[in-house]
């Protein structure tokens, strides 16, 4: 019994038939799987904020938000670890537009960075200290990040939702 070298080495693919000596004018198989394809949603960054205490915050980048955010309180299978000590979560802000995935990564690579470099100080010029609210100065340093980042990258495309007030 002979068997063929794709049966044996996995790795191996079977040469495509030449489509011009194709006999049928209809859609192969796997031309259909390709072309029925959905498309999928643009790509978002997104920023949310835990509500226990201490307070953080979470960049991220996905296609479905609401899905992911339900992921991150624990709802759904596949929250980031770093995620779980701040359950539950709510959406602080929300950039959207990207083109594609590695689009939304430099973004949200870039808002990271950025976000570490920047000293943490209040409207006066101090560092910051507890107020009444104390997811208060963690979000106006995050906009803060996110101005550099506006001001490094090409953003006209993209649209900024704030979903709460860092002001």
């Amino acid at each position: 019994m002979m068997r063929t070298l794709s049966q044996t080495f996995r790795s191996v693919k079977r040469p495509i038939p030449n489509p011009k000596s194709s006999k049928s004018s209809s859609p192969t198989k796997s031309e259909f799987k390709i072309n029925a394809k959905p498309k999928s949603d643009s790509w978002c960054v997104y920023l949310i904020l835990s509500t226990n205490l201490p307070i953080k915050t979470y960049v991220g980048v996905t296609t479905n938000f609401p899905r992911r955010l339900r992921q991150h309180n624990g709802e759904l299978k596949g929250g980031a670890k770093a995620s779980r000590a701040g359950r539950p979560w709510v959406c602080a802000c929300i950039v959207c537009g990207f083109t594609d995935r590695s689009e939304a990564c430099v973004f949200e690579s870039k808002w990271k960075a950025l976000t570490r470099r920047l000293p943490r100080k209040n409207q006066n010029g101090e560092p910051s200290k507890q107020s009444k609210d104390p997811s208060r100065p963690l979000l106006q340093h995050r906009q803060a990040a996110l101005n550099r980042v506006k001001t490094s990258l090409d953003c006209t495309n993209l649209e900024i939702n704030w979903h709460l007030d860092p002001l």
